[in-house]
């Protein structure tokens, strides 16, 4: 984190905190139109998973330079990706 925030001159997530409870956004600078995309379909799903399997997945991400939630992903996929090629079958 920087030494200090250029709005609320603090340092620390607290304070900024406690500053936005007191002060709003429109109290400094000029508004300005602002324009910006959201794309819903790329809404992210969490799922809980075992700390032990979370700690597997996590050293086995590592050691191929990944991290978890991909490999997670493409471990789903392709067991997927299995499943449809048997009922397609």
């Amino acid at each position: 984190m920087p030494s200090k925030t250029s709005v609320s001159n603090t340092s620390t997530y607290q304070d900024i905190g406690a500053f936005w409870d007191t002060h709003d956004a429109t109290e400094f600078g000029e508004q300005t139109d602002v324009e910006f995309e959201i794309n819903i379909k790329s809404q992210q799903r969490y799922f809980s998973l075992d700390n032990q399997l979370s700690l597997k997945v996590r050293q086995i991400a590592g050691q191929h330079g990944i991290s978890g939630e991909t490999l997670l992903n493409l471990w789903v996929q392709e067991k997927i990706n299995q499943i449809q090629n048997v009922v397609q079958t």
